[in-house]
Order: C-alpha cells, then structure tokens, then sequence
C-alpha cells in the first residue's frame, strides 16, 4: 500500500445519498475475489445516462468523489473499495458512510473522509462552477482544505497510522514478527501453535 500523507486533486461531485455497495458495483460484476477488473463496472447501472457525472468530460481525471450522506451502505462488498480506485479515485467526502464500507476502504488505502453536509453541498456548487477546483486531503493534518475553507474530520488512529505509513494490517503486523516467535516458543507444549 503507498503512503497516504496528503492528496490534491480535483472532484466528482455525485449529487447522491444513501448510496449503497451494490450501486458502487452490482453484484452481477463480482462473482470472484479479484482486485482486477473492476473499472468498467463502477457505478454500472448509472453509466448509460450521458449526464452521469462520471460520464461529464470536465469530471474525467478526477481523483476525489464527493458523494451524498450514507455512503457505501449495504454489503461488505470489498470490490467497492477497488472499483473506485481502479477508476483513479484516491478519497471520497461525504457526511456519513457505511461502517464496513469506511473499513474496507481505509484498510485499503481509500480514505473516506467524513464532512458536515453543509461542507458537502458547498463542494458540490464549488465543483459545478469550476470542474478545476482543487481540493487537498491531508491524513497528516486531518483537514479536508480548498479555496479558504479547512474542514477537520477524523479517522480512526489505527488506520490513520497504516495510511501515513503505507502499510497496510498484516504489513503492520509483521514488524512484530520476532516478537511473535519469540512468545511461541516460550508457549507451553500442549498449547495449539500456529504454523507458518
């Protein structure tokens, strides 16, 4: 996983709430567990309509979705979380988000980065006047900044320690490694032991 310190870039702004892992990626799309492949199925039953925003020419490149309150509700579908950055997304704002949908994200990089509404909806007019609007997600500093407008969020600090380390849990778990081996084997014989 790369190191997640700060992000600039510009906005997607999906006018949507209650937004749910199967319309980030029907199911249809994922009948396996694959990072792969997952680009053209983002947002699938929306794409026919040519004022999609994901469709608009001025929205194409974008690496931040500023999506409606409830965000990635629904299933824990992991394949959301790889949709969306396959599709270049680094972050996604919005006032609230699914609690394993946050989770699958953060433990994969994607930073969900939780705003009041009234942020949101000033984005999203922000975005429509200028598609060029430039936004920074700080993880360093916990901000959410563009034009004179600093909005602190949180995360939790364990995932917030993996993204500004780029690590993700396991990489984090074995810089303890010898630790680990070293209380194994001071472990009582009949007690069960992990093989590895």
């Amino acid at each position: 996983m790369d190191k997640f310190v700060t992000h600039t870039g510009t906005c997607a702004p999906l006018r949507r709430s209650n937004v749910d892992t199967d319309q980030i990626i029907p199911a249809r799309y994922v009948p396996y567990f694959s990072w792969r492949g997952h680009t053209n199925a983002l947002f699938a039953d929306w794409r026919d309509d040519p004022e999609f925003v994901l469709n608009l020419p001025q929205h194409q490149g974008a690496s931040i979705l500023v999506a409606g309150t409830d965000f990635g509700t629904g299933s824990s579908r992991e394949s959301a979380v790889w949709a969306l950055q396959r599709a270049g997304f680094a972050a996604v704002i919005a006032p609230r988000f699914g609690d394993i949908f946050s989770g699958n994200a953060l433990l994969r990089g994607l930073v969900t980065a939780e705003v009041p509404e009234a942020v949101v909806e000033c984005l999203w007019q922000r975005i429509e006047e200028d598609p060029s609007l430039a936004v920074t997600i700080d993880v360093e500093g916990m901000e959410v900044r563009f034009e004179d407008t600093v909005q602190a969020f949180t995360l939790d600090p364990g995932a917030r320690r993996r993204l500004l380390a780029g690590q993700d849990a396991v990489e984090e778990t074995m810089k303890y490694v010898e630790d680990i081996a070293l209380y194994e084997r001071g472990r009582r014989p009949l007690l069960p032991v992990t093989r590895g």
